[in-house]
């Protein structure tokens, strides 16, 4: 049994490039709901994306990078001061989330670098679309896909940061 206060894993759940997709976000929504902590990679774009995060995921943290399709950032800084719990990183997040050591970019050419240096346990991104992940230099380099639907597999993953679990959860096309 767990002590009081005492967590001994934390689940996140990690998606990126919504673009304004909230029909495809409302069925990703029961996952995320049930993991500790959200970490969105980018690509939300419009400000009614970033409400529905923060009403979806009351009280949960949820955290968010810059992607290049996120084009109005003060009304999307608004949205998110609004809802509380939506904490935007500008194109850069550096994360300590239960001794993990994340860091979150939605460029796949600056998240391989920062994953080559040894230097996070976990290097998430975007922008590419792409379901994708491998090791390097034991870190774990992830692309959780995309919500939008654009390439036609809608994804997200669910990692536990205990046991190092990462599992993807396939949305419908």
């Amino acid at each position: 049994a767990q002590g009081k206060g005492v967590k001994n894993s934390m689940e996140i759940a990690i998606l990126s490039d919504t673009h304004d997709n909230i029909w495809a976000l409302a069925e990703a929504m029961p996952y995320l709901q049930n993991a500790d902590v959200v970490l969105h990679c980018g690509d939300l774009c419009s400000p009614f994306v970033v409400a529905r995060l923060g009403e979806g995921l009351a009280g949960k943290p949820v955290h968010v990078i810059w992607g290049n399709n996120d084009g109005d950032q003060r009304m999307l800084t608004l949205a998110a001061q609004k809802a509380g719990n939506v904490h935007i990183h500008g194109p850069f997040a550096v994360l300590k989330l239960d001794e993990l050591r994340v860091a979150m970019n939605h460029y796949p050419d600056i998240a391989r670098g920062l994953a080559g240096s040894g230097r996070f346990d976990l290097v998430c991104y975007g922008h590419d679309h792409t379901a994708h992940s491998e090791q390097i230099a034991g870190t774990l380099l992830l692309n959780p896909g995309e919500i939008m639907g654009l390439n036609g597999r809608r994804s997200l993953v669910l990692y536990n940061t205990s046991s190092r679990n990462l599992e993807w959860v396939w949305l419908s096309e």
